[in-house]
């Protein structure tokens, strides 16, 4: 059932309900070695009671931590004038380049506990859950390495173009940042992203389910442009080989329908400044709509050719295994997804009343045009707010205005992109692709609010 309601703001008199955050860290040193242990006995329940035995830990400390005291009691962070009131602050060029305050050190991208053997070829996760608008800071950018990060020279770095071109060519960073460039907004999302949730529930938070997603602004070349420049057969060449400058070398096939309308980016800025050596410094491609890993960081070459690669990680590695046993090769393209990042798993509502459900939509084949959200487990949808700006391939947040009875509740959210494609519940994406894949996950998220505040991944069938 749909109900088309606006959604209202909560009335003056009404109670604001306090949230806790998430738990950052859940595993120490020696849990993530018991993780290992546990996951090649193939028992991963292991995550979850270790994130419940933190919730429940912290659970009475920072409810006491958040207590909000009446007006009428004298607060003495009211009544009491604070040091910062009454002094001098710090000088300006403290830090030459500005950090967060000290009270957001746990605002980390951070890596899953017992995902991967070795950290260089492995992923770290972006803190959704912590953000505001659409932009990913370039130091929560999300990683994702196969053979760990490099930061490069950039005056002995080099980028060959050839293949099918009249005159192959190799730029200099300099001969790059002379040629005119354009900046636009796009998100990337790993393919693998919610690839843990197929078969059942894994991980407790948003920032591990939906954290190998990002958004930034990205400053570069198209790279039609430098194509035209080396001649390129653009009627005869079908597809391009991006090839990255870490031993990792993945290699990745790209077709040229994606480089000639001018989206397809050879990129060495970053919101606003270069690209950070994670991210790629100092040049990396950008494909907008794409699973990441066809943005290849460390970009060195791209060849023009007729036919498709099917290089190593093209073959092997990211393909869909269907549930006849065949493998779907080539699904790059990331469809429209969401996520309520507010409230989500790991957060504890402490009080009944008025709440901002707030999370993030996107669509790997143009703009979000609606977010429906559920607050009775998809039995009813409403219609969120979308906040500007509503961008092609990027990140769209949305809004929706509650009211939390103290009751258990499931909440839910569903993206529509500007094709009309509909984001799939897990039972519709199950029925075409069974429960043994990795890749493009982009089901519909479920979160239980329980009746002690608590908020839990969940499946709904």
């Amino acid at each position: 059932m749909m109900t088309d309601i606006q959604p209202q703001s909560a009335p003056a008199s009404m109670e604001r309900g306090r949230l806790r955050k998430a738990p950052e860290n859940f595993l120490d040193a020696s849990g993530i070695r018991t993780v290992f242990g546990e996951g090649k006995q193939g028992r991963r329940d292991f995550i979850r009671k270790a994130f419940a035995t933190a919730v429940a830990g912290g659970t009475a400390a920072a409810a006491a931590a958040q207590g909000v005291k009446n007006v009428g009691e004298g607060d003495p962070a009211i009544l009491r004038l604070p040091a910062h009131s009454t002094g001098l602050g710090q000088p300006v060029v403290t830090d030459g380049y500005g950090m967060p305050s000290k009270y957001e050190i746990n605002v980390q991208r951070r890596p899953s506990p017992g995902l991967t053997q070795t950290s260089q070829s492995s992923v770290s996760f972006a803190p959704l859950q912590s953000l505001f608008g659409i932009v990913t800071p370039s130091g929560l950018h999300f990683e994702r390495h196969h053979q760990g990060w490099w930061d490069v020279d950039p005056a002995q770095h080099r980028l060959m173009i050839n293949g099918m071109v009249k005159t192959p060519k190799v730029f200099t960073m300099d001969d790059l940042m002379r040629l005119p460039s354009v900046s636009r907004f796009h998100f990337i999302e790993c393919g693998a992203n919610t690839g843990m949730e197929w078969g059942n529930v894994a991980v407790p938070t948003c920032q591990y389910s939906h954290g190998m997603l990002s958004c930034s602004e990205f400053t570069g070349v198209p790279l039609i442009t430098l194509l035209e420049m080396a001649g390129a057969d653009l009627k005869g060449g079908r597809f391009v080989l991006a090839e990255g400058a870490d031993g990792s070398s993945m290699t990745r096939t790209i077709p040229m329908s994606l480089v000639t309308n001018g989206q397809v980016l050879v990129a060495y800025g970053q919101n606003g400044e270069m690209l950070r050596p994670e991210n790629g410094y100092p040049l990396r491609l950008v494909v907008p709509g794409v699973q990441g890993v066809s943005w290849v960081k460390y970009l060195r070459r791209i060849e023009l050719g007729d036919q498709p690669w099917a290089t190593k990680d093209e073959a092997i590695h990211y393909v869909d295994l269907l549930p006849d046993g065949t493998h779907r090769q080539y699904s790059s393209i990331q469809e429209c997804k969401s996520v309520i990042t507010t409230p989500s798993g790991g957060q504890v509502l402490l009080d009944r009343g008025f709440y901002n459900i707030s999370g993030l939509a996107w669509s790997g084949r143009g703009k979000v045009r609606q977010v429906d959200v559920s607050v009775d487990g998809g039995r009813n949808w409403r219609k969120a707010r979308l906040e500007t700006p509503v961008l092609d391939k990027c990140l769209t947040r949305f809004s929706l205005d509650w009211v939390w009875d103290g009751k258990p509740t499931i909440v839910m959210s569903r993206a529509t992109d500007d094709t009309g494609y509909v984001q799939p519940s897990m039972r519709q994406l199950r029925e075409v692709r069974g429960t043994r894949s990795i890749y493009h996950n982009n089901a519909i998220q479920s979160w239980l609010v329980e009746e002690n505040g608590e908020v839990k991944n969940v499946q709904v069938s």
